[in-house]
């Protein structure tokens, strides 16, 4: 198996003030190729640590890729690193940088462009120049000892469209003689991490995988890779030993899930949230093609939006706060009713870390579902009790057979991790209703 090694270089990484993500998108691409990623690292933009680096992986992995420090100010040190460690100089590529300044020719950006030329043309006299096509910042590349080095600006959408041009050829598993190498995911919901090890002991321990456990909150992900058919005879075993509580092939999240099984049963979903303030839809809507299962997500964060944009009785308001199962089934039913679609879930909490009360404490959120069933002779609506902490309610019309239903979680944790929390909940059990 070809290894790799990943450096992401830059101060605001360090204190925080900016995510990296750049090494984590091409590690997923890596390994989604069957690379073995031995490493990925954060330095500061100081030449000493980017050289110290260097010289622990050149000759130790096939492939090194380093992120950031291109720029034409003075923290940016990777080229000047760069040379130091190649024991050279640095001289401009005026025919890679030609090429970059021809696309702002005429533009507002042209004198700029040409003033970073000194400074972003550089590279090490003992490399090679990569053209950027997104930006204006050369990018680097030599090889040494075995192994491949790719240096890059650190801005996204420039560091992806530089891997796409260059490393696409090494993201292959035929490339890399691994044509028979796999990889597959399998969810399970509800069932705790230890507790889903010690049901398929067999796999777990199986010598010839490489088996992964990522746990989140009330899901368990197994990674499997290795062999294809083992691969694939592993897979099958977890998807019989999980009945019941495995995501759909081929999905490795609530929201993937939600959409494949929309798709299968020709079921639509619609939101309305409350505490979670739009997360839900949002999870739904990162994946392309959401639109064929999603119709929408109605934030109602006020009781007067609750009201005017999904008809909840102000009554239930006063009575029961807009922190109860009767608003939460409300908000449901209102969605269900404004969207036309199948299934609706709703969400209505306190997520803090203000606004909890002995009774409803922070991290009180409930959730309310609701669906068409199939109308039945001669069927009577039900009268909806308000003693229980899961109510179920229905009603017929000439299109069949409303139903609803909600229930109460207390969720731990800041403000951030509740909501998150009860975007998991509500994409389970919307994923439980849809699949059953």
């Amino acid at each position: 198996m070809k290894t790799a090694v990943l450096i992401a270089i830059g101060d605001e990484l360090l204190s925080g003030i900016r995510r990296e993500g750049n090494c984590a998108w091409l590690a997923w691409l890596l390994h989604d190729a069957g690379w073995r990623v031995l490493g990925m690292e954060v330095v500061p933009d100081e030449s000493l640590q980017i050289v110290r680096e260097l010289e622990r992986w050149v000759g130790r992995t096939d492939l090194l890729v380093l992120s950031g420090g291109l720029g034409p100010t003075h923290d940016d040190r990777t080229r000047y690193a760069l040379a130091e460690y190649l024991g050279c100089g640095l001289s401009v590529n005026d025919e890679l940088y030609d090429r970059i300044a021809a696309r702002y020719r005429g533009t507002s950006l042209e004198e700029l462009i040409e003033r970073c030329r000194q400074i972003q043309g550089l590279i090490p006299t003992e490399s090679k120049g990569v053209y950027n096509p997104g930006g204006s910042a050369l990018g680097i590349y030599f090889e040494r000892s075995g192994t491949r080095l790719w240096s890059f600006p650190g801005v996204p959408f420039e560091f992806k469209a530089m891997v796409k041009q260059e490393l696409t050829f090494l993201l292959s598993p035929d490339v890399l003689g691994n044509a028979s190498h796999a990889w597959k995911s399998v969810g399970v919901v509800g069932i705790p991490e230890s507790r889903a090890a010690e049901l398929v002991p067999e796999v777990v321990s199986d010598q010839r995988l490489h088996i992964s456990i990522l746990p989140s909150f009330d899901l368990v992900e197994f990674v499997i890779r290795g062999e294809a058919s083992l691969v694939d005879s592993s897979a099958r075993l977890l998807r019989q030993r999980f009945a019941g509580n495995v995501l759909p092939e081929g999905c490795a999240s609530l929201p993937e899930a939600i959409l494949s099984t929309g798709r299968e049963k020709g079921l639509s979903l619609s939101c309305a949230e409350s505490c979670t303030g739009g997360m839900i839809g949002a999870a739904l809507t990162d994946i392309p093609g959401s639109s064929d299962v999603f119709a929408g997500s109605a934030v109602v964060y006020s009781n007067e939006a609750k009201q005017n944009l999904l008809g909840v009785d102000p009554s239930i308001l006063r009575a029961r706060g807009a922190v109860s199962g009767e608003c939460a089934e409300a908000m449901a039913r209102g969605a269900l009713e404004r969207y036309g679609t199948s299934v609706s879930v709703a969400v209505t909490g306190i997520a803090g870390p203000e606004g909890g009360s002995p009774e409803k404490p922070v991290g009180t959120v409930w959730f309310g579902l609701a669906f068409w069933t199939e109308k039945k002779s001669g069927e009577k609506s039900e009268e909806k009790s308000e003693e229980k902490p899961e109510e179920k309610s229905g009603e017929n019309d000439e299109r069949g057979r409303v139903e609803s239903y909600s229930f109460v979680c207390q969720l731990e944790g800041e403000r951030d991790l509740v909501r998150e929390r009860a975007v998991r909940v509500a994409l389970i059990s919307v994923w439980r209703k849809m699949a059953n």
